[in-house]
């Protein structure tokens, strides 16, 4: 079989409703780069709470962090590292927005940084519980322009702070993050996973054909319905499973990727 770029969302495709890889799809992933092909990670999370799961599956091929926003070869110097960013000026004006709207906290992050203006009150694993002093967000510790923004607001609010965003700043792409926490993530004009796995795709010489990609969400809309074969989980949103190629028969819980992935490749 034609080399395959393997790509995989996280939450909700690669890890199980524990956050875990379990060892089934961890043995599929390292039989699937035994027989050639190269697996990528394409994750919203920021690198700081993903890069744990690429030593895991022990991968050395490029990852993609922040829904595209930086492409990188963790804890290794990598010719081809490619990083967008937002305006910090961008930053500051959502801040005072704070005063209009109803977002209870926004939180600026970049490769090797993060800044939030209040500790995560919102019982989340992904930002953390305490601040030390130099964390808080604000102009004189946010230096450099970040990656992403990530404003967490309510769910009813949602919908209603997008229109606003938009329409201020149009000039971004705004997701929406998935499952059960409520927020918005904001990074720069044209950036998502699609944009990230077409990069390391190029970087190997593979087509755009020969990617399949894995997903569940709808941060991950453009990489399923632009690759060659895009797969949507059993668990996945409805309307990202009716944009994909396939869907797993089984979930995320059920090593529902190790098993279509299995059967795909024929290992």
């Amino acid at each position: 079989m034609t080399k395959k770029l393997i790509a995989l969302d996280l939450d909700g495709t690669t890890l199980n409703n524990q956050s875990k890889i379990s060892p089934r799809t961890a043995e599929i992933l390292k039989k699937a780069e035994d027989a050639g092909n190269i697996v990528t990670i394409a994750t919203g999370r920021p690198n700081r709470i993903s890069e744990n799961f690429y030593h895991d599956l022990h991968l050395q091929s490029p990852m993609v962090n922040f829904n595209g926003g930086l492409i990188h070869v963790p804890d290794q110097q990598w010719v081809g590292e490619k990083g967008s960013t937002i305006p910090r000026d961008l930053v500051f004006d959502v801040l005072k927005l704070k005063k209009d709207l109803p977002i209870r906290m926004v939180a600026a992050e970049g490769k090797n940084f993060l800044f939030a203006d209040q500790i995560a009150d919102l019982n989340i694993e992904f930002f953390p519980t305490v601040l030390k002093s130099n964390q808080i967000l604000n102009e004189q510790s946010l230096k450099t322009n970040p990656t992403s923004l990530t404003i967490f607001v309510d769910n009813q609010d949602q919908d209603y702070i997008k229109t606003v965003l938009k329409q201020k700043y149009p000039h971004i792409e705004l997701n929406s993050w998935g499952g059960q926490v409520n927020a918005l993530e904001i990074v720069h004009e044209g950036i998502n996973k699609f944009e990230g796995v077409q990069y390391v795709a190029d970087y190997f010489n593979i087509p755009v054909a020969d990617i399949i990609a894995f997903g569940d969400e709808q941060n991950d809309r453009e990489m399923l319905t632009n690759v060659g074969w895009g797969v949507a989980m059993a668990n996945g949103a409805p309307a990202i499973k009716s944009l994909a190629k396939d869907v797993t028969t089984l979930t995320n819980d059920q090593d529902g990727l190790a098993d279509y992935l299995a059967h795909y490749l024929a290992i």
